[in-house]
């Protein structure tokens, strides 16, 4: 089985950074795109970054200049570098990848637990 897991939220002041990283663990043959997501309360899910298996990135334009995803392919992780934090940076943040596992032949979405990221004035 597959699972993600996410680390390094917290609380922030307002133009600090934090480093959040997600781990894809199981059995897995190869893993396609993979990104972020954030929901604030009483707002829908919402893309914060995403990068593919080539390298290419796509931000959100509300984090662009401030956030920069990355991946480790050998160590199936993902993290995301947010710096010049701000007040409606806060949300939960879920990790997000497409994988395929070694007994299977499509891939398939998965989702981290979240992490709370709450940046204070």
């Amino acid at each position: 089985q597959v699972q993600l897991v996410e680390s390094g939220g917290g609380l922030v002041q307002y133009g600090g950074s934090l480093t959040l990283s997600c781990a894809a663990s199981g059995s897995i043959f190869s893993i396609n795109n993979m990104g972020w997501y954030r929901q604030a309360p009483g707002k829908q899910r919402e893309l914060v970054a995403m990068i593919n298996s080539g390298g290419s990135t796509n931000y959100a334009d509300s984090v662009k200049g401030r956030f920069t995803i990355s991946r480790d392919d050998t160590k199936n992780t993902s993290s995301l570098q947010m710096n010049n934090l701000k007040p409606e940076d806060t949300a939960a943040y879920y990790c997000y990848a497409q994988i395929r596992q070694v007994i299977e032949i499509e891939s398939y979405p998965y989702w981290g637990q979240g992490t709370q990221v709450t940046v204070s004035l």
